[in-house]
């Protein structure tokens, strides 16, 4: 007679005798991922906390835990964070330039850049963060650029306390654009430099494509812009919480320089130059 039960029915692993082996796949950028539960189908766009994102080929994006319930190719994996892969030459930061070498960040300037809120200033350092730390640059945010005069006054500009100033919606005409010609020709006006993009708001800079929708909606004047576009994308808008809410998804879809509007590109790379003179 055959012994089902084999030679030794305490020996190690006859629990899962005959079990197929799932196999672990690292979470790659890109890989094509199937969802067994409910279908979903997208490439892995980031990994994070202990979730993966994926994109659909209709750009829209889920989060899930990573782990099993997967399908690559139709066989059930069981997703795992990637590994960190090895340089194989010079590598490049957030804002495309060559990283420097690991050291210790500068001492901080006296130049800064001035942005005008806390969007702004995050925006600015999760691109070129690495970058200013190099440079030893500080980035500090106004609360309005109606409050940029004022600070200057406080804090004079001179030779070795250059300040370089992004405006939102700098355009002809405009309510910042008429603050930016007073102070260039004010006293502080040799040692600031103002420079800005047409948006109504830094939100605009992110491009569409990063976060998965064809164009940014269109809002009628006499509605908050914040609040008219959260809506319009079908995002909670029913206090600041839900805007800084909004916010942060939007930040989270900016993973380089490739995620933002050149009309910002060149201006930041600007008042970098400016600033370390």
């Amino acid at each position: 007679m055959d012994d089902r039960y084999g030679g030794d029915v305490l020996a190690r692993g006859w629990r899962d005798a005959g079990r197929r082996v799932v196999p672990e796949v690292q979470a790659e950028r890109d890989l094509v991922v199937e969802v067994a539960s409910d279908g979903f189908c997208g490439a892995v766009t980031r990994v994070q906390s202990g979730t993966v994102e994926l994109e659909d080929r209709l750009g829209r994006r889920r989060l899930f835990p990573l782990g099993g319930g997967f399908l690559v190719d139709g066989d059930p994996v069981v997703l795992i964070v990637p590994k960190p892969a090895t340089p194989a030459g010079p590598t490049r930061t957030a804002s495309g330039s060559f990283a420097a070498p690991q050291e210790r960040a500068r001492v901080a300037r006296g130049s800064r850049i001035l942005v005008e809120g806390r969007h702004d200033a995050e925006l600015v350092e999760k691109v070129w963060g690495d970058d200013l730390r190099v440079e030893g640059v500080v980035v500090e945010y106004l609360q309005g650029v109606d409050l940029l005069a004022a600070a200057l006054d406080d804090e004079p500009p001179g030779p070795d306390r250059r300040y370089g100033v992004l405006v939102d919606h700098l355009v002809a005409g405009s309510k910042e654009s008429r603050i930016a010609e007073a102070v260039a020709r004010g006293p502080h006006g040799r040692y600031v430099r103002i420079v800005g993009h047409p948006h109504i708001d830094v939100w605009q800079c992110v491009t569409p494509r990063a976060l998965g929708i064809a164009a940014w909606p269109r809002i009628p004047r006499g509605i908050e812009w914040k609040v008219g576009v959260s809506r319009a994308l079908g995002w909670p808008a029913d206090d600041q919480a839900d805007l800084a809410r909004n916010w942060q998804r939007i930040l989270r879809s900016v993973h380089s320089y490739r995620d933002l509007d050149p009309a910002l590109l060149g201006r930041v790379e600007e008042l970098i130059d400016f600033v370390t003179q």
